[in-house]
């Protein structure tokens, strides 16, 4: 049986070798050139990432805008190995230290006071086959204090499990979504909306005047961007110690009303640019620092910046708030909203000399990619001021007025839809009616989509259960008030 089990692994992995090589040999274009998506096409899960790597570091510089987009010679060499689910080992020295899976992106790890962070490398061959080089990655190194930066590659030496897959994988898009034109125009549709509201009684559908006119581009947009795969971690198990602190949390809370005193800062519209994670992100810092301060500091922040300026992310087509939030903000910081206002597009980025506002610690809550859950999320929440969260939008979510929202599994026949990844901030939390044990348990939500939208531009979810994945990706900041 064991000799059978290898065989095929063989087998699997010389056919996977020869798919790819023909791929090669049809593909042109430069590796690493432009995509489009709310994060990159490439797709690599734990078992591909975790294993022996050879990090590779370029020159040191203070210019932490380094570009590594230009060839540069490795200067020094670290071997590193990267264990599930967290833990990073120096073999040179024997220290270790911390690594984190981001999504399906990449990684990050921290080790010997030095920070590594790399997008897995990747070559988009058509609009709907990508390469993922997931035994690559490229990005940039720097002390944990933010000095010495360079350009960082990391190479795989070896894998710690046998997947039977070869690193180097050719991905489809997602087999599930929805081909469609989006230079179409979005077409009112009221028996779709109508549907919805018939065959549940937990919230209502509206239309909204807001998309006449626009694509079926310009409405995936502003609720994220496609997926090139729905990859989404499991909700972690809850351990005894923190279920018994989350059994003494409120049945109800919301940080816009903590006696009388709203630490949210304001609803804001992303328009029709992807740019969710950082209105996401920029809102989570400016909540968190008004809790931190006591509503001493209330900043408006600008997304517009990130969007122009974070080679973390993709500008208009998406990005992910554990690297604006969390990294860029501690890397680079974040500006003011007056000092580069939004301008609902990718523009070029233009230096700035305003006051930066800086992110001092970040992390997924549980501590790792993968080790979320509802109880960890409140308590959280309660600790230290709102989350930056990532969710599954499905069309029905476009039309919700109020109530606890759920998906409705309906069909649109004239507006097709793909599964879209959205980010949104979560301010509080409750139960529906007096019982907290009937009730039906929701979670409160600011979306980004302006104060017209839904709740006066929030929306409850269902608590609990893990509705559109929204209990797995919560990302929690400490941003730095001086």
């Amino acid at each position: 049986m064991l000799c059978t089990m290898k065989a095929n692994s063989a087998r699997i992995y010389l056919w996977a070798s020869l798919v790819v090589l023909l791929v090669f040999l049809t593909w042109e274009g430069p590796r690493g050139g432009t995509f489009v998506g709310a994060d990159t096409p490439a797709n690599c899960s734990f078992e591909e990432i975790e294993g022996r790597w050879k990090f590779l570091m370029g020159p040191s510089t203070e210019n932490s805008r380094v570009n590594c987009s230009m060839p540069w010679k490795p200067v020094k060499t670290w071997i590193v190995s990267l264990r599930f689910p967290d833990l990073a080992i120096d073999e040179t020295v024997g220290r270790t230290g911390f690594w984190t899976l981001i999504y399906n992106q990449g990684y990050e790890a921290v080790i010997r006071n030095r920070k590594f962070f790399g997008f897995s490398d990747f070559e988009k061959i058509s609009k709907k086959k990508v390469i993922s080089y997931c035994n690559v990655t490229i990005g940039w190194s720097h002390n944990d204090d933010g000095g010495d930066w360079a350009c960082f590659r990391g190479e795989q030496i070896m894998r710690f499990r046998d997947t039977g897959t070869s690193p180097v994988k050719v991905n489809n898009l997602d087999e599930s979504a929805t081909q469609f034109d989006e230079n179409a125009i979005h077409r009112r549709n009221d028996k779709f909306i109508e549907g919805i509201n018939k065959h549940q009684d937990s919230w209502k559908a509206t239309y909204y005047d807001r998309y006449v006119n626009l694509t079926l581009g310009d409405m995936r947009r502003r609720a994220g961007g496609k997926l090139w795969k729905r990859v989404w971690p499991d909700v972690s198990p809850t351990d005894e110690r923190t279920k018994q602190a989350a059994s003494n949390l409120p049945e109800k809370f919301d940080w816009r009303d903590v006696g009388g005193i709203d630490y949210v800062s304001p609803v804001r519209d992303q328009g029709i640019c992807g740019s969710c994670y950082a209105f996401a992100s920029t809102a989570t810092q400016e909540s968190r620092l008004r809790v931190m301060t006591n509503n001493n500091v209330k900043v408006v922040m600008s997304p517009q910046e990130v969007v122009s300026c974070s080679e973390y992310a993709q500008g208009c087509e998406g990005g992910f708030p554990y690297l604006i939030a969390g990294k860029y903000g501690q890397d680079f910081g974040l500006v003011d909203e007056t000092c580069y206002p939004y301008r609902e597009r990718d523009a070029p980025c233009r230096q700035v000399s305003c006051r930066r506002f800086r992110t001092s610690e970040y992390h997924y809550i549980g501590g790792f990619y993968g080790a979320c859950n509802e109880d960890l999320m409140r308590l959280e929440l309660l600790r230290s001021g709102p989350l930056a969260i990532s969710f599954e939008v499905y069309d029905d979510f476009l039309f919700y007025r109020g109530g606890i929202y759920h998906h409705v599994p309906m069909y649109d026949r004239f507006n097709p839809w793909e599964t879209t990844n959205h980010v949104v901030t979560i301010v509080g939390y409750g139960h529906k009616g007096n019982n907290p044990k009937k009730g039906e348990k929701y979670w409160i939500v600011q979306n980004t989509w302006g104060s017209e939208w839904g709740e006066r531009g929030y929306f409850r979810i269902r608590r609990g259960d893990n509705e559109c994945n929204i209990e797995t990706l919560a990302v929690a900041t400490t941003p730095l008030t001086n």
